[in-house]
């Protein structure tokens, strides 16, 4: 339906009263106003009877870490591990890591999106002119008043049109967008995260590596100098043929498990390049040694009633059922009146350039449309449930997320706490393989045992060497993954994340 209004007053007239309907007309926002889903949250990580380490008792040489609820998580909390090279490389990783510049920029796009539909809370205003030169038919009549069948037309005019959010339709799309804004927003803190933990983890397995390869290569050395003793033996009859042969096997298979190891610590200097946003091919000057790592005496644990605040990814998916709330007030709204506006056209038309905007070349029209969908086929109908499905799937995935969240947090204590455990079985073991190696090759210098014995007691203490990096690796790595589990600390940033590079 279109109402044309013609009246007798002024054009300014006119507009002016359009402008005072547009004020008068927008009302309520149709639709669910957001409200954060209720949760009943645990109030510990972990299960009944279940307890990680919350002391500073220590075992010889393996402390246990002090854990500290409610303390405040550093945003830069790599810096706990007191590496220098480590801080340097976190800090060029967030500066030049691709990843993180496409979620920048995906937050600016988001940002923007939201500035655009504000644009819609504003009159429209469109200038035109048409400068027209016609010939008409011979046998029709010519329109102007000289009875000229050539003529020019010039043609200038301004449109105001203004959609006023009477159901509060655009307020919604707004709201809307501003969500996913702030979810895009919360997912580069997201990133920030993911990439400052794969930096840390990346570092510690090249330590561990590095670890691994020097005590693959002691061995080594350690056999080289068995096997000469052997050939000397041997030479003066005094050890067979066998043992020689096994030694030299037992040295091959050393020698062995040394080439998988430096192929690993090469793929993972690539990795930290990469990470770095660096290609493989430019130096990478940090090197990482697990005596250079100190691992954090101190953990400083969030409440658990805080979590849902501090993960940015389950912020991110609240923001997406905000987000998916105001779609269900968008499908509602677009089912009801749209109303419209504007002054269709107001200017002057004249044959010769010079005569515009004299006098009798004006014209003007005000006009407004409501529109009122009367049958679609339940079109709208169906797209209002749809909004409304989709509210439950984002509550559902914001609901999963959170559990995951907790999840985390509980395996990463539980991790910490079973590694201490571990490396103080792993240092008791190595200590013991070590002892045994020892005194068995006094025996064999003494006659006492077999070569066999010894071959036996040097795979036992290289194995306990290698299972004590490992393990010495895990708590940091573990470490450094609780940090990441319980949100990273990057709300304790003094300023807010610049959208920019």
């Amino acid at each position: 339906m279109k109402i044309l209004l013609a009246t007798s007053g002024a054009t300014r007239r006119a507009i002016a009263c359009l402008s005072v309907l547009a004020c008068l007309l927008p009302g309520c926002a149709v639709g669910p106003d957001y409200v954060r889903p209720e949760l009943t949250l645990p109030d510990s990580y972990l299960e009944k009877g279940v307890v990680a380490s919350d002391s500073a008792s220590s075992s010889g040489e393996v402390k246990r870490q002090a854990l500290q609820l409610g303390e405040k998580i550093p945003e830069q909390w790599w810096e706990l591990f007191h590496s220098t090279a480590l801080n340097e490389l976190v800090k060029a990783s967030l500066a030049h890591n691709p990843n993180i510049t496409a979620a920048q920029a995906a937050l600016r796009q988001a940002q923007q999106n939201v500035a655009a539909q504000q644009g819609a809370y504003y009159p429209s205003v469109v200038a035109q002119f048409n400068p027209i030169r016609q010939k008409v038919a011979g046998t029709l009549a010519t329109p102007v008043s000289n009875n000229a069948y050539y003529y020019s037309l010039y043609t200038a005019q301004l449109s105001v049109s203004y959609t006023p959010d009477v159901f509060g339709l655009n307020r919604r799309q707004v709201e809307s967008l501003q969500a996913q804004a702030d979810s895009q927003r919360f997912t580069l803190e997201a990133s920030l995260l993911t990439l400052s933990s794969n930096v840390v983890s990346a570092a510690i397995t090249e330590a561990a590596l590095r670890g691994q390869i020097k005590a693959t290569q002691e061995i080594i050395a350690s056999q080289v100098h068995l096997l000469d003793i052997l050939k000397r033996e041997l030479v003066l009859g005094q050890a067979a043929e066998a043992d020689v042969a096994a030694q030299q096997a037992a040295l091959a298979a050393a020698r062995a498990s040394l080439p998988p190891l430096q192929k690993q610590l090469a793929l993972q200097r690539d990795l930290l390049a990469a990470l770095a946003g660096r290609y493989p091919s430019e130096h990478l000057d940090a090197q990482f040694e697990l005596e250079d790592l100190q691992l954090p005496d101190h953990l400083p644990v969030n409440l658990p009633s805080t979590l849902v605040e501090s993960r940015p990814d389950i912020r991110a998916a609240e923001e997406q059922l905000h987000s998916a709330s105001a779609a269900i007030g968008v499908a509602i709204a677009n089912r009801l009146p749209n109303v419209t506006l504007g002054v269709d056209g107001y200017g002057s038309a004249a044959y010769t350039l010079g005569n515009l905007f004299h006098a009798g070349t004006g014209f003007w029209a005000v006009g407004a449309d409501i529109a009122q969908p009367v049958f679609d086929g339940g079109i709208l109908a169906h797209r209002q449930d749809a909004a409304q499905a989709a509210y439950d799937e984002a509550a559902a995935q914001y609901r999963a997320t959170v559990i995951n969240a907790f999840q985390n947090v509980a395996d990463s204590l539980q991790a910490l706490d079973l590694d201490t455990a571990g490396l103080i079985a792993a240092r008791d073991a190595e200590q013991a393989a070590l002892k045994s190696l020892t005194i068995t090759r006094r025996q064999l210098e003494l006659g006492d045992t077999s070569i066999a014995l010894l071959l036996g007691a040097e795979q036992a203490y290289q194995q306990a060497r290698l299972n004590l990096v490992s393990a010495q690796a895990n708590r940091l790595t573990d470490t450094a993954a609780l940090f990441q589990a319980l949100g990273g600390g990057w709300w304790n940033r003094d300023q807010t994340l610049a959208a920019t590079p």
